[in-house]
């Protein structure tokens, strides 16, 4: 009998002991996981940025499918929820979010900044039709943007009427506040055309599909010739979008393919859906190469 009681109490120790070394190793893990990354950086033109820059296409709901999924991440990304997410990629190494620069936009990251928000870095994507281009850029320049591009399809426009000079005198507005300037293209003949006629950008935003046609264009041969274009600019940093088609790829194969076939001075934009899988962005840190 008294082995018998021995032997329970022996085993509720042993019960209690292994609660409170996994209790150690949860608060262990839940520490680390406060500590922020060390994730590779890029340089755009002068500002430095972590190698993932987080999208903001879903913030707004540009799902690029079809059905409801651009209502619901709408609903589900409230302001708070933004803000949340802001910090969440600040704690995992995120150095840079990529949001055009509207005035809801603007009033929600200066919030965000004033109440302590971590993540301090907004790259303007300057989305405006060509009346409003240059107003929109001076508005991204005073809102606090620390570098801006021109979206794929503003610059698609112009590029398809051959007014490489508007093209010219977006990047020297830019530049006139001295940020660093961009351009987007889904078509990959646009950024090589930009270099040879020495338009003054410091940096370019690559599409890997074709989300410029109708349907937009999510085979796997259209990365292949977005790798090729990327690979052909050898001096200036080309940040890589839409690697996961969507949402059409697995993150695993289509991250290692993006980091496979840029060099070390590039980088990816990549948003984020996280309502049924909080870890998403986590996962995506993680897959993203330390070396």
């Amino acid at each position: 009998m008294d082995q018998e009681i021995s032997r329970r109490g022996f085993l509720r120790e042993t019960a209690l002991l292994g609660a409170a070394v996994a209790a150690m190793r949860a608060t262990d893990v839940v520490a680390d996981e406060a500590k922020p990354a060390v994730l590779p950086k890029i340089r755009l033109g002068s500002l430095e940025v972590s190698r993932l820059i987080l999208g903001s296409n879903p913030f707004a709901g540009y799902a690029h499918s079809s059905g409801d999924l651009g209502q619901r991440m709408v609903a589900y990304f409230t302001p708070d929820r933004i803000m949340q997410t802001l910090d969440q990629a600040a704690d995992l190494g995120v150095t840079a979010v990529a949001s055009p620069p509207d005035p809801k936009w603007i009033d929600l990251f200066h919030r965000y900044l004033d109440q302590g928000g971590k993540l301090k870095i907004w790259i303007a994507q300057s989305h405006g039709s060509s009346k409003k281009m240059l107003d929109e850029i001076t508005r991204a320049a005073k809102g606090g943007a620390k570098a801006i591009f021109v979206q794929g399809h503003r610059v698609e426009e112009q590029f398809g009427k051959g007014k490489m000079d508007v093209l010219r005198s977006w990047m020297e507005h830019i530049k006139s506040f001295d940020l660093p300037a961009g351009m987007a293209a889904h078509r990959p003949d646009i950024h090589p055309v930009s270099e040879k006629e020495d338009l003054p950008t410091d940096f370019y935003f690559q599409c890997f599909f074709r989300a410029d046609q109708r349907p937009e264009n999510y085979e796997l041969p259209c990365r292949d010739r977005a790798v090729e274009t990327i690979r052909s600019i050898t001096k200036k940093p080309v940040v890589a979008y839409k690697i996961l088609g969507a949402g059409r790829l697995q993150p695993k194969e289509a991250f290692a393919y993006a980091f496979q076939n840029i060099a070390a001075k590039d980088g990816v934009c990549v948003g984020i859906y996280p309502e049924h899988n909080p870890g998403m962005l986590a996962q995506d840190v993680s897959l993203v190469p330390k070396g």
